[in-house]
């Protein structure tokens, strides 16, 4: 019977729990990039430079949007995080390309310090009473289709040190750097710890923090962590506006027709759309 009892708490805890997902798409933050700029009239002529954002919407339609259209658990939330002054024609055109994805909330915010701002917009939408499934994903990345079905069986699966904690990492390590053009999609396979993407913060309903009060890679020194090796939960996109400074993509190859099939079934991504985007 205390079996049959832990179980069935651990079942209606991941069945209740909330799964968020936040992205900052050219967001005017104060701090938070690698490339820094004097005030935020200087950041904002660099965010919403009509090249760069052309590049930044290729990606985001390309990559991120068809892995999270993807998901096998479509129970989340999708908050995409904007700037006040983003461009009205832009934001015309973000809409258009997620008004298909129920899951999705915009929120423009004003100029500030983006882990405050970001750990507003996550506990504006979070359901209280519930355990928080909460992800990060930049604009240019791609997360597996299962990853979130996952992140909830890892709840359930391993409820004791979920009740025990107040927030537990949940990191995949496999994936590829991938480069999406005309040409379609090259990749290199890349192996890392707490890199932010394919990564997930599950955190008690008791605890207000967010995934945005830890930097991913120091989020170890905090809290327990879980350590996946399946293979191919993440995309990194390797691109003119990559801003982690990271030396990535060196050595990426075009993908194979197999590969594209993988690509596909696991991302959602189909490399004929992709060339279709940049060639338009």
């Amino acid at each position: 019977m205390a079996f049959f009892k832990r179980r069935f708490g651990a079942r209606r805890a991941a069945a209740n729990a909330h799964i968020i997902g936040i992205c900052r798409f050219s967001y005017n933050a104060l701090g938070g990039f690698k490339r820094e700029h004097a005030t935020p009239a200087e950041r904002a002529a660099y965010l919403y430079a009509p090249e760069r954002l052309d590049e930044r919407f290729r990606l985001f339609e390309a990559i991120t949007l068809p892995s999270i259209r993807a998901q096998s658990d479509q129970d989340f939330t999708f908050l995409i995080v904007i700037g006040e002054d983003f461009p009205p024609g832009r934001l015309a055109q973000l809409k258009a390309l997620t008004t298909d994805i129920p899951q999705v909330v915009i929120q423009a915010h004003a100029p500030g310090y983006h882990r405050p701002v970001l750990k507003e917009a996550i506990n504006s939408v979070r359901r209280k009473g519930c355990y928080s499934i909460q992800f990060r994903l930049d604009d240019d990345d791609a997360i597996n289709a299962r990853f979130l079905a996952e992140a909830r069986k890892t709840l359930r699966v391993h409820f004791p040190l979920f009740r025990a904690s107040r927030h537990v990492v949940l990191d995949y390590t496999r994936g590829y750097n991938v480069r999406a053009g005309a040409e379609g999609l090259a990749a290199e396979p890349a192996n890392h710890l707490f890199l932010g993407v394919a990564y997930a913060m599950i955190l008690r309903p008791d605890v207000s923090l967010t995934v945005m009060n830890f930097g991913h890679h120091l989020a170890w020194q905090h809290m327990p962590t879980l350590t996946k090796t399946d293979k191919d939960m993440w995309l990194r996109g390797v691109n003119e506006h990559n801003d982690s400074g990271d030396p990535i993509g060196q050595n990426t190859v075009p993908l194979t027709p197999q590969q594209e099939a993988q690509f596909a079934r696991d991302f959602g991504i189909s490399a004929d759309r992709v060339r279709a985007i940049w060639r338009r």
